[in-house]
């Protein structure tokens, strides 16, 4: 006798704390929980996990969750990448789904595929249309935009707005944002609102209109050099050295510089050279948002900020995880969008022909292999 629908096993998903230095996070919030609990997903929450983002157990239990040991759920989902200790915990023929930092050399990829977790990671889904809802790293770059611009307000010693005062009128701050993707044109709005002067500039200049479209300005270098899947390409010596050269000269008239340039899976690309910083007003700020992979700043120290030639450079470190509520929430959404493509009549049964889950999935069991 086949089995009926409602005689279903419903598949399981696990919400661990996270364990990172720092991490406040959490993979799914009570809203998405409850959203997947009602497609017919059981959803465990080990105790305590969103109490960083500010959400107590209580809400999750309310939710329809329940509070227990989430690693030997059918699918585990995570901010950070595990640790080996947590990738022992994870029961054989689960599925891993988080950030698992596949491109880079000290990545885990090779201890989930020996423990035979099929891991997912959010940084390889494809930047496609379809996908969009998936996309976490546009998610969380926008946290990233937002908090950096907050950053440097606090730390300049300069309105970001014009005033008019009975003392007289202050200028607008005048903002770079140096890598024009979902985190500068984030930073870029921002500083708009805030009442600066924004200018961006990206080695692609097909995102001039973008720049133009948050009613910033458009710093034209004369240099092309747009990559696949969004991305800048690597620039070339001759290239490289005529932007280093026109970016120190433009750089050294700006009261704020927020530079966010990645290249996948290599190190930042240095933009803003020493005798840049050096040539700046006193007074000014850098904040590097690419200090996790070296910086675009010469003098950046990942993860501090110092005073160089009377300029604060902050090299911040995971600034989505310092606005834990918004930047679970949309993580969430991107997450549980993964876990619905997974399903099928209620079970989990991802079909790899079809290109987002093929190309987030980083470890699985071959067929006959």
């Amino acid at each position: 006798m086949e089995t009926s629908k409602s005689a279903q096993v419903r598949p399981s998903v696990g919400v661990p704390r996270e364990s990172s230095d720092g991490e406040r996070r959490v993979a799914l919030v009570p809203k998405i929980v409850s959203a997947l609990i009602g497609k017919g997903v059981d959803v465990v929450v080990e105790s305590g996990a969103g109490l960083g983002a500010l959400i107590p157990d209580e809400l999750y239990t309310a939710a329809g969750a329940k509070i227990g040991d989430p690693w030997t759920a059918d699918v585990v989902v995570k901010v950070a990448p595990p640790s080996t200790e947590e990738i022992a915990r994870i029961s054989t023929g689960a599925k891993l789904i988080g950030f698992l930092n596949p491109r880079n050399a000290d990545n885990r990829i090779a201890e989930l595929k020996a423990a035979g977790i099929e891991g997912y990671a959010v940084e390889a889904i494809p930047r496609i249309s379809r996908a969009q809802v998936m996309d976490a790293l546009s998610s969380q770059a926008n946290v990233s935009g937002y908090k950096a611009v907050l950053l440097a307000a606090s730390e300049s010693t300069r309105f970001f707005p014009m005033l008019t005062t009975a003392a007289g009128t202050v200028k607008p701050a005048t903002v770079l944002v140096l890598g024009v993707g979902v985190a500068g044109l984030q930073a870029l709005a921002t500083a708009k609102r805030l009442g600066g002067r924004a200018t961006g500039y990206d080695v692609r200049p097909e995102v001039a209109d973008q720049v133009r479209s948050v009613g910033a300005q458009w710093l034209d270098l004369g240099i092309d050099a747009a990559g696949e899947g969004g991305y800048a390409r690597e620039l070339t010596d001759d290239e490289r050295a005529k932007q280093q050269q026109a970016l120190e000269d433009a750089i050294k008239g700006f009261d704020v510089v927020i530079t966010t340039a990645l290249v996948p899976g290599r190190p930042a690309p240095r933009l803003v050279t020493a005798a840049a910083v050096e040539g700046m007003k006193p007074g000014s700020v850098v904040v590097d948002l690419a200090g996790e992979t070296g910086g675009n700043c010469e003098l950046t120290e990942p993860g501090q900020t110092v005073v160089k030639h009377g300029v604060t450079i902050c090299s911040p470190l995971n600034l989505p995880a310092s606005m834990p509520e918004h930047a679970s929430e949309l993580y969430s959404k991107n997450i549980s969008a993964l876990i619905e493509l997974m399903l099928v009549e209620g079970a989990l049964a991802p079909d790899f022909s079809d290109e987002v889950l093929a190309g987030a999935c980083v470890t699985r069991e071959e067929k006959g292999a």
